[in-house]
């Protein structure tokens, strides 16, 4: 392993735990990728995580760099914003050898597949996470919560994609990332996707926390409901979700996540960064439309993530 070349792009609130994690131990093998202002303050702070579940940390790694200078790497945790993602990968192409793994951490049900069409080369990891994470207004990461959980695998692997599935998991072992190798990563990824449609399309549309909309009889209802539209339109996808997939996610949301627990997506709406709205809500409504689905809810709430755009 300490031969090994580890990259995370993307040093938000996803890339910045796995950053502290995966530094805490392999600190000399890890190189971050920023942009910015943030380089700097990188280099001359270390990357803090302060983090509810592993305390403390201050990474400071064997290098931070711009995407054009990465150098080729073993393993790549790709941890941008779903529209940035194409864009991310053209900026890494020259990073990306042929035995160079690809891990996409990212929101959405299409990663994988989309970096695999842009990419020459490398092996593909797909995979997801739960997780609260956001950089403070000091630039140190925040991971709320007791929970950071990982999910792993490559639909129809052939042997050597195996392979690298296993060597992820040996470096998330190593770095004491809680996570599994799926079966079905493919009901994996949706299981989180249908979860998101409802936590961050609500927080974000009535910029609400998740006390807020649980207090709510009818704002906790529409969270129900959305929960059920993007769960019917992934059956009808073919997705093998189950009841007992669409009760545990009333169950989180009445009984797991804190009282102010916010979103991702709500978060960039209020501070007027682009924000993933068709990722989380233009994307579930068109499905459902294609699949016949119907989804009203679905739909009021993408109008007003639409309308807080245009604010």
């Amino acid at each position: 392993m300490s031969n090994l070349k580890i990259a995370v792009v993307g040093v938000g609130g996803v890339g910045g735990f796995l950053a502290g994690a995966i530094g805490s131990v392999y600190e000399e093998q890890l190189t971050l990728v920023a942009r910015g202002a943030r380089i700097q303050a990188l280099k001359e702070r270390g990357l803090v995580l302060h983090s509810d579940l592993r305390g403390e940390i201050c990474v400071h790694p064997h290098a931070v760099v711009t995407a054009s200078e990465l150098e080729e790497q073993d393993f790549i945790f790709l941890c941008v914003k779903n529209y940035s993602l194409e864009e991310a990968c053209d900026q890494i192409r020259h990073a990306v050898g042929e035995h160079t793994v690809v891990i996409p951490v990212m929101n959405g049900v299409d990663p994988g597949e989309r970096v695999r069409k842009v990419l020459d080369c490398g092996i593909v990891v797909d995979s997801l996470i739960y997780i609260v994470a956001f950089i403070g207004n000091d630039g140190a990461i925040v991971h709320q919560g007791d929970f950071a959980r990982m999910r792993i695998g490559i639909k129809h692997a052939d042997e050597c994609q195996q392979q690298a599935v296993k060597e992820v998991s040996k470096i998330l072992t190593g770095a004491g990332v809680e996570h599994l190798v799926a079966d079905d990563i493919e009901l994996e990824i949706w299981r989180k996707y249908i979860l998101n449609c409802a936590y961050n399309v609500a927080t974000a549309a009535y910029n609400n926390n998740i006390g807020q909309l649980r207090a709510d009889p009818a704002k906790a209802s529409e969270f129900e409901a959305l929960i059920t539209e993007a769960y019917e339109v992934a059956k009808a996808k073919g997705v093998a979700v189950r009841p007992e997939h669409r009760n545990e996610f009333f169950d989180r949301f009445h009984n797991v996540y804190r009282d102010d627990a916010t979103s991702s997506l709500q978060r960039d709406l209020n501070v007027g960064k682009r924000a993933e709205i068709e990722t989380f809500s233009g994307y579930l409504v068109r499905e459902a439309a294609r699949f016949g689905v119907k989804a009203p809810v679905s739909e009021k709430m993408y109008e007003l993530l639409k309308q807080r755009v245009q604010q």
